[in-house]
């Protein structure tokens, strides 16, 4: 039977379902709308088949994203009050017990939500990035990608969750607390061992020759202060035309790490202004601002859990009669996003307005024009709409609309 927490849930879901198919229709008609010509201040750079390609690949994205929307909701609401959760507690209860029974029912939900997303992922690689020419993953490599993320989702997944298992049912009320510690380290760990320990082994990193473009990298870098562990080029070509370059690590473990594609495509300045982009987020602290703001954030959500995993009406609510902290902690992590969706939008404005200030840091440590140049370049290249619609893209986009992007670098 339902209860008043499970009409919030349900009308939480409608909001973010109703809101996500809305805004994904508006940008459809947007960029359709805008196909037939390339806007006026792009007009000297991009061809009109690049900007038409630019705009299929978005419609058929986003419409392709409305089915994986209805798939998600439904297997919310089937694992929720459609008695999914309680089903697998039944099949697991008997067999097992403790931290074992826990890892279990958890590891079921994601093997299920996996099994489900895989076609969806087959065909966007396979269908939509093939259609739009930026694939280049074979079928081969797309099973070997997906069992050795299997695999490190057991080596590291499993003892990782057994600990917090433990800390929910051992460490008293202040529980949550000590997961927040424990989460955080865990986090920063990782951000350490990526470069170097997990990266490797879905791509291969050489070192960056020699020359004019390494040359100008290292005064850069020297420019901005910048100490990192090396210049590595990443094979980002055996999967996708699609181009890049940032920075990963922590601490001296600093890596920076260019895509094949990215070199291919851009001019050393291009490449150089690029970077600067990105070291202007280090020079800003963005990315330790970005990281406090999700500890602080995982914080609150954390104490919030502390208050619900007591609650019998937040268990009943979402269709489950047995209270333990397993089911608890599934519940939350799946209720969770529906109650926060509507900080999307904060967390993009908050996004676009670093990458305004990169861009400037970038415009005064290289070169403005550069940076306009390798941007244009780059939103052709990944076929990336110049005409997004403004609310869906105030609500989404991580990056502002590359027309006031541009504008923003050119000269007053």
């Amino acid at each position: 039977m339902l209860n008043p927490f499970s009409l919030a849930f349900l009308a939480a879901l409608a909001v973010m379902f109703v809101l996500r198919l809305w805004l994904g229709q508006r940008q459809i008609s947007h960029v359709t709308a805008h196909r037939a010509a390339v806007p006026d201040s792009f007009a000297e750079r991009i061809e009109l088949p690049a900007h038409q390609k630019a705009a299929d690949y978005t419609v058929t994205r986003t419409r392709f994203g409305r089915i994986g929307l209805a798939v998600e909701v439904a297997l919310l609401l089937a694992l929720t009050l459609g008695g999914g959760l309680q089903a697998l507690h039944n099949f697991w209860s008997p067999r097992l017990d403790g931290l074992s029974y826990g890892v279990a029912l958890i590891f079921s939900v994601l093997a299920i939500s996996a099994a489900i997303d895989l076609p969806l992922a087959y065909y966007r690689q396979f269908v939509i990035e093939e259609k739009f020419a930026f694939n280049r993953m074979t079928p081969r490599l797309f099973l070997v990608d997906l069992l050795k993320q299997a695999a490190l989702s057991v080596v590291i997944g499993a003892p990782v969750l057994l600990v917090v298992l433990w800390m929910m049912e051992g460490m008293g009320s202040l529980w949550w607390f000590y997961v927040w510690i424990f989460w955080c380290a865990f986090n920063l760990l990782i951000l350490f061992l990526y470069p170097t320990w997990i990266a490797p082994l879905f791509n291969k990193f050489v070192a960056l020759e020699d020359g004019d473009l390494k040359a100008r990298i290292e005064a850069l870098l020297g420019r901005c202060g910048f100490s990192s562990s090396g210049l590595f080029v990443m094979d980002g070509s055996k999967r996708s035309s699609h181009g890049n370059a940032y920075f990963t690590g922590f601490g001296k473990n600093k890596r920076i790490v260019f895509f094949d594609t990215l070199l291919d495509r851009l001019r050393p300045l291009e490449v150089e202004a690029v970077l600067a982009h990105e070291l202007g987020h280090f020079k800003h602290r963005h990315v330790r601002k970005r990281i406090a703001m999700l500890f602080a954030l995982s914080l609150g959500f954390l104490a919030l859990l502390g208050q619900l995993i007591d609650a019998p009406w937040f268990f009943t609510g979402l269709g489950v009669e047995t209270q333990n902290t397993a089911l608890g902690l599934l519940l939350f992590f799946l209720a969770g996003p529906v109650f926060s969706f509507l900080l999307t939008p904060l967390l993009s404005l908050l996004s676009r307005r670093d990458e305004f200030e990169a861009d400037r840091y970038a415009a005064d440590k290289a070169s403005a024009s550069d940076l306009v140049g390798a941007l244009v370049k780059l939103y052709e290249d990944n076929a990336a709409t110049l005409t997004p619609d403004p609310l869906h893209s105030l609500f989404y986009d991580s990056h502002p609309p590359a027309a006031l992007r541009i504008a923003r670098l050119q000269p007053v």
